[in-house]
């Protein structure tokens, strides 16, 4: 009875992989087993199954969030009687560390930009709104990577605004994992999209209200809609030691990585290393900033062990 009584004031509707799928209905498959292989990250068990299963219905379901906002927009139009520029759709992709947020923004990018309008869709990460690491070794934060005080969030918000405003061209700055920073003096121009992908640990975060009323933006203000990508803690760590492994005997090899140093550990020790990592800072960031914003999503696309999603739950309108 008390579980009953909790889904029925849960704003969330609640569907399990079967009949999420189901929802599909007639959406066409638009990407190839290669593409998909493409698209995934180097740990990730991404299939064509689960793209038909999951994330086709999810993209169903945005063209028709997309059209009715369109929709919207015009009819302010004619209520103000204004010609503005249209404003971009913008999706926010949020969840820990490892639980997969670059491969879905990235298969989500390739599905939305292959509907018969043929939209333009971009994607933007978060990272490459990180302060600098000579910022962030001065401030007493690298070990705070990650975390809402280690990025230069005016700048993310006015990059955020430019596009709403139909700036040409927006500019976020880029990150390179290899090196683990952000690349002084390089960019990525957005262009009046159709639709922005936004992918980060915690842009669905709010922070502090002010005591006196005064308005203050946040990221997820600047969202249409928003993905949350979950997992039980245990899982996630799993992920993450795994993928620490997988890049020990890969791109930590290379001598420019940040993290060579540990391409020569042994496998004791490697796990030993990333269990530290994942403990000492990835854990504490989804206690403290990320898992608490869950809830804010739109959708929550829940993953079992298998990296399979096994259950979605849509927030009700």
């Amino acid at each position: 009875m008390e579980q009953r009584t909790e889904e029925i004031l849960s704003p969330y509707r609640t569907f399990s992989r079967a009949e999420w799928a189901a929802l599909r209905e007639d959406a066409p498959m638009t990407l190839t087993q290669e593409e998909v292989t493409r698209l995934r990250s180097l740990h990730d068990r991404l299939d064509i199954k689960e793209v038909e299963d999951i994330y086709l219905t999810l993209s169903r379901l945005l063209s028709l969030y997309v059209a009715a906002t369109q929709r919207l927009f015009r009819a302010q139009e004619r209520f103000l009687g204004t010609e503005d520029v249209k404003m971009p759709y913008i999706i926010g992709v949020a969840g820990s560390v490892a639980v997969g947020k670059s491969t879905t923004a990235r298969v989500l990018q390739a599905l939305l930009a292959r509907w018969p309008n043929v939209p333009k869709v971009d994607l933007v990460t978060t990272d490459g709104f990180l302060f600098p690491n000579v910022i962030l070794e001065r401030e007493g934060l690298m070990e705070k990577k990650g975390f809402p005080e280690s990025y230069d969030l005016p700048a993310l918000l006015r990059f955020l605004n430019e596009v709403k405003a139909g700036k040409r061209p927006a500019r976020a700055p880029i990150y390179s994992h290899l090196i683990y920073d952000v690349v002084p003096n390089q960019w990525v121009e957005v262009d009046r999209p159709d639709i922005l992908i936004v992918e980060g640990l915690n842009v669905l975060q709010t922070g502090r209200l002010p005591k006196d009323g005064k308005a203050i933006p946040f990221v997820s203000d600047f969202f249409d809609f928003s993905v949350y990508i979950d997992a039980d803690e245990e899982v996630l760590k799993a992920w993450y030691i795994d993928r620490f492994l997988t890049l020990r005997g890969t791109s930590f090899r290379d001598p420019k990585s940040y993290f060579h140093r540990y391409s020569s550990l042994s496998d004791t020790e490697a796990i030993e290393t990333a269990t530290s990592i994942w403990e000492r800072i990835n854990l504490l960031n989804l206690h403290e900033n990320i898992l608490p914003t869950r809830q804010r999503a739109d959708l929550i696309l829940k993953k079992g062990e298998s990296h399979l999603v096994e259950e979605v739950a849509l927030r009700r309108l």
